[in-house]
């Protein structure tokens, strides 16, 4: 029995581990009691309207406060508030448009652009081993915020979230988003492009 059971964090009361008392637990246990907020709803827009939309309201306010990494022409990056793993970043137009068919070739271009981009950088800073990159398209293929499109970039280092949660029974998270936002943001116009690497040098 925890020390800790019958406190409660951020609005969530910490339970004892459901099993009889002499069973051998396997588990390490990184409580995350924050993504209770998201699974519970409460960020959840109340509908698809704009007004409700935070991928909408987003670009009106300050950087740091909805962790807005960079901001493009037709699209702009930020972190996820409720991350797969450290340093998911999401790629999103300005427009309120919920499906990749309704982006315009210029939306398109810039949301490619941008997602190579976001790699460079959080390879720069992070060090990732490969990404997983993607939009789920509607609420039935698994996005949160069906409403407002928004592609995914998901670093992903050997034996963290691939594994670990498997092996280790362990699933870290090890820095916090702010931090994440101010290294990322403060490396996005330093780091070079691979285009720059690739390009021979004129004075050769």
């Amino acid at each position: 029995m925890t020390q800790l059971e019958g406190t409660v964090v951020d609005g969530v009361r910490i339970q004892a581990p459901f099993q009889p008392a002499d069973t051998p637990d396997p588990f390490g246990r990184l409580w995350t009691p924050h993504r209770m907020v998201y699974i519970g709803g409460q960020d959840k827009p109340a509908d698809d309207s704009t007004d409700q939309c935070p991928f909408c309201a987003a670009p009106g306010r300050a950087d740091t406060d909805t962790l807005i990494v960079h901001r493009g022409h037709t699209a702009y990056v930020l972190m996820n508030l409720y991350p797969y793993n450290t340093g998911h970043l999401l790629i999103c137009p300005y427009r309120h448009i919920s499906d990749w068919t309704q982006a315009t070739a210029t939306e398109r271009t810039e949301i490619g652009t941008l997602t190579a981009r976001a790699m460079e950088v959080v390879r720069a800073v992070s060090h990732p081993h490969g990404f997983n990159l993607g939009m789920n398209q509607g609420q039935v293929a698994g996005a949160g915020i069906a409403a407002h499109l928004h592609q995914h970039v998901v670093p992903r280092w050997t034996g963290d979230a691939n594994f670990m949660p498997i092996i280790g029974k362990t699933k870290p998270v090890p820095q916090l988003l702010g931090d994440q936002r101010d290294q990322l943001a403060a490396a996005w116009d330093s780091t070079p492009t691979a285009l720059d690497t690739d390009r021979p040098d004129p004075e050769r």
